[in-house]
């Protein structure tokens, strides 16, 4: 490199450059004035070297008087540093630049946020001057992973067999699970386009159209609120599909492609286990779990004991067993070497979940201890030492009451007692499969049967199920990919056949002919021969998240959005020009 401002790097000078003469630009990252000697470390995208200047040097005076972050350029001669004042925390530690000349090449005003530290500063103050932000080294590094992590997951689907085509980002509304975004069409009044939520409908008409393998790196557009693992407004994801394939084909795929990404990436002291992903079924997963997103590294498992306590006399238990609920347990070992406060404070926390308590046994001097022992008989406490044995310093929790609450009750327990009762976390990406979902649910408040997943799904036993079995007992081929307690992967074998797919809509209330409105061309396609196909979609800034160790998902985005759905740099939304609306045949809300 031989440009007119640098001939190397910051990050790229060592020792075996000494005597060189180099010319580097950066930001000024800090200043050290040891009166006689001015330290400068000058940082670009590659990393800092550290420049040393002379007061007698003309770049003395320029230097000086040159805020943190101005950026500027330099021409002087690689030196070894002292042995004694070697950096050995960074790779340019060896050597420093005895700067000859300098030239600002722009000044830096007063700055809203420190570049130079890891120092926290507000949300709002990060995202608008989001520009500062990504200047600092750790999220810089973020932003250069990702970059990593989508080429390398590009050239492992090429490698295979895949070929990316881009799909529409204007399209038409379907029902994915969330609100579309929409967009006025200028043309054609009172109609409107919108944001794909993801490409499915596409990227299965492109599998009717005699494509093999297809692939994209996909923003897809979702109107839906945040969470930490969740942006609201775009997300990308590596969108797959392929012809002729069964769901084990898919898994044969995806499985590993995943782990080596993860094996590539990892940071330093992370396992990835070189194992097939255990599989497990959607129910089991909500029974032994108490969600479809566990993380393996807990090893606390919730055991269903309805039967145990089929006799038993505890009045919440009658009730609940009377009511077709369900009682579960969850096993926690040490839990009765805890203070009698850390039992109290559990119960509080409970409670604020939503449960009416927390009741719960503890196996001390070999015996069962606690405020339900007296409730239970002889019989039923050898039963629960039988079934999860006689460990000392055991406790068991129980949950009684409708299945769905107890579940989601004792998973987020299960979830809370390990993280207060783990010391260090394991550091090793635990993946599985979720499989065997239902096809249908029941709407909570209308009671009305509802597509549960993914409506383009296959149910497991095709036409036969869905004509002979109650809806709820439907399972479709859909499955999930997660790490360590986050959805990475969402997937299924796909409904090719008309008459099935116009059955399973009828059965969660769709008419036949709001289901050509909607699908009418991926229906038109279906009657001109289409394959047996399916995929899945893992999503980038997930699988990013994990490898960069950050709990926020906007930590690995360059220019998210605030949890309010708002984009403060560019201040998005905003209000459009009078003639736009015009334009766009629409009025303004008065």
């Amino acid at each position: 490199m031989n440009s007119v401002y640098r001939t190397k790097y910051c990050g790229a000078l060592r020792s075996l450059h000494e005597g060189e003469s180099v010319k580097l630009s950066g930001w000024i990252h800090r200043k050290r004035d040891h009166g006689q000697l001015l330290f400068i470390d000058l940082r670009d995208h590659y990393g800092t070297a550290q420049c040393v200047v002379d007061p007698a040097s003309p770049a003395f005076v320029i230097l000086e008087h040159a805020s943190l972050e101005s950026v500027v350029f330099v021409e002087g001669i690689i030196v070894l540093r002292e042995p004694h004042l070697i950096n050995t925390k960074i790779e340019t530690g060896e050597v420093e630049v005895k700067v000859q000349t300098a030239k600002v090449l722009s000044y830096a005003a007063a700055l809203p946020l420190n570049v130079n530290s890891d120092e926290s500063f507000p949300e709002e103050t990060r995202l608008k001057y989001r520009f500062l932000d990504l200047r600092r080294p750790k999220l810089h590094q973020h932003i250069v992973t990702r970059s990593k992590v989508i080429q390398f997951l590009r050239e492992k689907m090429q490698n295979q067999g895949f070929l990316e085509i881009q799909t529409p980002i204007l399209t038409g509304t379907s029902p994915e699970g969330a609100r579309d975004y929409v967009v006025p069409s200028r043309l054609y009044p009172g109609q409107f386009y919108a944001l794909p939520q993801a490409p499915q409908q596409f990227k299965q008409l492109l599998m009717a159209s005699g494509f093999d393998k297809y692939f994209q790196i996909s923003p897809c557009f979702r109107d839906e609120d945040p969470r930490a693992d969740r942006s609201p407004g775009e997300f990308y994801q590596l969108d797959m599909e392929m012809a002729f394939v069964t769901q084990e084909e898919v898994f044969s795929v995806l499985e590993p492609v995943l782990r080596e990404t993860f094996q590539k990436f990892a940071p330093q002291g992370w396992h990835v286990p070189l194992e097939d992903f255990p599989r497990i079924p959607y129910e089991k997963a909500l029974e032994e779990y108490g969600s479809d997103k566990p993380d393996l590294r807990n090893p606390l498992k919730i055991s269903t004991v309805s039967d145990l306590f089929r006799q038993s006399s505890f009045g919440p238990f009658q009730e609940t067993l009377r009511k077709k609920g369900v009682i579960r347990a969850l096993n926690v070992p040490g839990l009765a070497e805890q203070p009698r406060q850390f039992l109290k404070n559990l119960e509080a926390w409970a409670m604020e979940q939503g449960a009416p308590g927390l009741g719960y046994i503890l196996k001390k001097k070999e015996k069962w201890q606690g405020p339900l022992v007296k409730f239970f008989s002889e019989e039923e406490q050898w039963e629960l030492s039988k079934k999860f044995g006689q460990e000392e310093g055991t406790g068991i929790c129980f949950m009684a009451g409708p299945e769905k609450e107890v579940a989601q009750l004792l998973g987020k327990l299960r979830v809370h007692l390990w993280k207060i009762l783990t010391s260090e976390e394991e550091k090793t990406y635990r993946f599985c499969w979720i499989v065997d979902f239902p096809m249908y649910a029941e709407d909570s408040l209308t009671q009305q049967i509802v597509f549960s997943h993914n409506p383009f799904s296959m149910p497991q036993g095709g036409m036969e199920a869905l004509e002979q079995l109650p809806p709820l007992d439907i399972k479709a081929f859909q499955y999930d990919i997660v790490c360590n307690g986050i959805e990475l992967c969402s997937g299924a074998i796909r409904n090719h056949d008309p008459e099935i797919m116009k059955k399973a809509f009828r059965i969660a209330g769709y008419e036949e002919q709001e289901v050509f409105r909607q699908f009418g061309a991926l229906l038109n396609a279906f009657r001109y021969g289409v394959p047996p196909h399916g995929g899945g979609a893992p999503g980038i800034e997930r699988i990013v998240m994990l490898l960069c160790e950050v709990p926020n998902i906007r930590e690995v985005i360059a220019f998210p959005w605030t949890q309010q759905g708002k984009d403060l740099l560019m201040q998005a939304p905003g209000p459009l020009p009078a003639a736009r609306w015009k334009e766009l045949h629409l009025r303004p809300n008065q």
